[in-house]
């Protein structure tokens, strides 16, 4: 047990996985860990929450992806329903598409699957303690994104087009390749190519030539002065 937890009772712990061998293996290796007692386990983020209402645990071990109720709006209805219950996010997913909802539904740590039981225990301590629990990868990311802003979309963009893919849209406006918008996003490249699928069935456009001529004919991009 680390310095930290000494004295303190064990952390009751829910875990949400859809996998049934990735939960039971999470199960069996927090069973494993200091300072973790293992209180429930949900196969999706609708039986997180109901789990959470009916054993009021610290601390919730989320996976984002699952059926039904995913990971971020289920830690969405958690920290508005149950506040006393802190979210850590366990995801095979570091990407900025699951990293920042997440954080903006109110989870205060985030972990990939590769983390070891020391740094899930500390994530732990850390958001019980009223710190961030973010694994070192998680911290480099959100400074290169602090440091790198992206392209700010218009307050309500045309056609339904979301903040994502006006973002998108502003980008090859600038002449960035798909792999350079993937990169400078934080995304993959496959996911580049959907919103470019989704904007494009949005707008009605073609090719990359029209979306330039959409971005100007609709004012998300000024022609350089002069």
């Amino acid at each position: 047990m680390t310095e930290q937890a000494e004295g303190r009772r064990p952390a009751r712990v829910v875990v949400a996985d859809d996998q049934t061998v990735v939960r039971e293996g999470i199960v069996m290796l927090l069973g494993l860990l200091p300072g973790i007692e293992v209180v429930g386990a949900a196969g999706d983020g609708a039986e997180a929450v109901a789990l959470v209402a009916e054993l009021a645990p610290d601390v919730v071990l989320m996976d984002l992806r699952m059926p039904r109720c995913d990971g971020v709006e289920a830690t969405r209805r958690i920290r508005a329903e149950y506040p006393g219950t802190q979210v850590v996010v366990l995801t095979t997913y570091a990407d900025d598409e699951s990293l920042f909802p997440a954080l903006r539904a109110g989870a205060r740590g985030y972990l990939t699957k590769d983390a070891g039981g020391d740094e899930i225990v500390r994530a732990v301590e850390s958001v019980l303690s009223g710190d961030a629990g973010l694994s070192p990868s998680i911290q480099r990311r959100l400074l290169e994104r602090l440091s790198d802003p992206e392209p700010r979309p218009p307050a309500e963009a045309p056609d339904g087009l979301t903040s994502r893919e006006t973002e998108v849209l502003l980008l090859i406006a600038e002449g960035l390749s798909n792999h350079e918008i993937a990169r400078k996003l934080h995304v993959s490249t496959a996911t580049v190519k959907t919103h470019i699928n989704n904007l494009f069935a949005k707008t009605g456009l073609k090719d990359r030539a029209q979306a330039v001529r959409y971005a100007y004919g609709k004012g998300l991009v000024r022609p350089p002065a002069g």
